[in-house]
């Protein structure tokens, strides 16, 4: 009797289920736009596969100079390199949120949110 006792009054005064936090639920909203963000990056960064392709397919070598029909354009793959930077940020953010919120510090938590926020809103 005694046992089932003090098993009640730890679970009333919080050593029982945890509820999820406001910090969770912005982790776990902005964690499939943190996957999608890294899904766009690495499609856009392997845009130049089919260049590779078709210079290899055609015989023309990079170093010759020879023009490949195709080419991604400087700027769009630097466009993609930046974009995986901001991803990979966007996603240390979020698990460095999840670590936080474990531990339940809020205050920590809410500033690695506002880093993903930040990396999401600065992808190209």
């Amino acid at each position: 009797m005694r046992h089932a006792f003090l098993a009640a009054i730890l679970f009333v005064t919080g050593a029982g289920p945890t509820l999820a936090s406001p910090c969770s639920d912005q982790i776990d909203k902005l964690s499939k736009r943190v996957q999608g963000e890294g899904r766009e990056a690495i499609s856009a960064s392997t845009g130049g596969q089919a260049d590779a392709a078709a210079r290899g397919g055609q015989g023309i070598a990079g170093s010759t100079g020879a023009d490949a029909s195709g080419t991604t354009p400087p700027d769009k793959s630097a466009d993609a390199g930046k974009g995986a930077e901001k991803a990979q940020a966007a996603k240390v953010a979020l698990d460095e949120a999840r670590t936080a919120d474990g531990k339940g510090d809020a205050t920590a938590c809410n500033a690695a949110i506002d880093r993903v926020r930040e990396n999401l809103a600065n992808a190209p």
